[in-house]
């Protein structure tokens, strides 16, 4: 069948989803996840979970213990995947948001810095998103070095990111909502790496009793703060859609 080409020309949308709602999905999937392999893992496969090298009184498990465990990890892994996708589309979404603000700065130095830590924001981000799927994909209990070793690069990707982007807010929208909150979540995980990694030591060199529970806390808290920075994405585009659609030619994309 032929389409005249007056049919062609005018403007089709095939699909509209509100972001908010698209990004408040995106948080939710692991963070349910999350509390279900919690719930059931401690309920049902303590002897499990609460196993470490050195053996000692421990009550807290880790993220890695609850979703390291069978049938736990496979709906884990599910979750992260469909939580992957929606998290590259909102990278590049704020990676033009401010990019299209950036341009109209007419103070050049400032609008060079702004360029260099959007850059630097966004491939930390991608990088995070990376280190997700490495920390989910390989578990400490079938390659405990390789996980270990992508749970630092998390670590060190999600908090400079945190920062670059705090940064990259104060320049370019100092007065948004939501910087306050990325500025008290990136405190909240900072403090929290911090004694993450002294009850790391503990645990790992002295083997001292409930310090891995200690570790597993912090490492709780990290995650909640690292699931509510993103979510401020929510507060950044609180009425965007994401349109799929042809002949759209009301917005012009640099």
């Amino acid at each position: 069948m032929e389409v005249k080409n007056d049919e062609r020309s005018k403007s089709s949308i095939y699909l509209m989803v509100p972001f908010r709602k698209l990004c408040m999905v995106t948080v939710s999937i692991p963070l349910a996840t999350l509390l279900f392999c919690f719930v059931t893992a401690y309920i049902y496969q303590q002897d499990d979970i609460h196993e470490t090298h050195c053996r000692v009184y421990n009550v807290l498990p880790s993220i890695s213990a609850i979703t390291g465990v069978s049938p736990q990890r496979y709906l884990w892994r599910v979750s992260i995947a469909l939580h992957i996708g929606p998290r590259l589309l909102i990278a590049s979404v704020y990676y033009s948001f401010y990019h299209k603000i950036l341009k109209s700065f007419e103070d050049v130095p400032k609008r060079l810095q702004g360029f260099r830590l959007l850059n630097l924001s966004y491939w930390l981000n991608i990088a995070e998103v990376g280190a997700l799927c490495g920390v989910t994909y390989i578990s400490n209990k079938e390659n405990y070095a390789v996980h270990e070793k992508t749970f630092i690069v998390f670590m060190i990707s999600s908090l400079t990111h945190m920062l670059v982007a705090v940064r990259l807010g104060r320049l370019v929208t100092p007065n948004a909502q939501s910087l306050q909150y990325k500025q008290a979540l990136f405190t909240t995980s900072m403090i929290s790496t911090v004694g993450l990694i002294i009850f790391f030591l503990k645990h790992r060199l002295l083997c001292h009793d409930l310090a891995f529970s200690w570790f597993s806390l912090c490492e709780y808290v990290i995650a909640s703060a690292n699931m509510a920075f993103h979510a401020t994405v929510m507060l950044d585009f609180p009425v965007d859609q994401l349109v799929v659609g042809n002949g759209l030619h009301l917005l012009k994309v640099d």
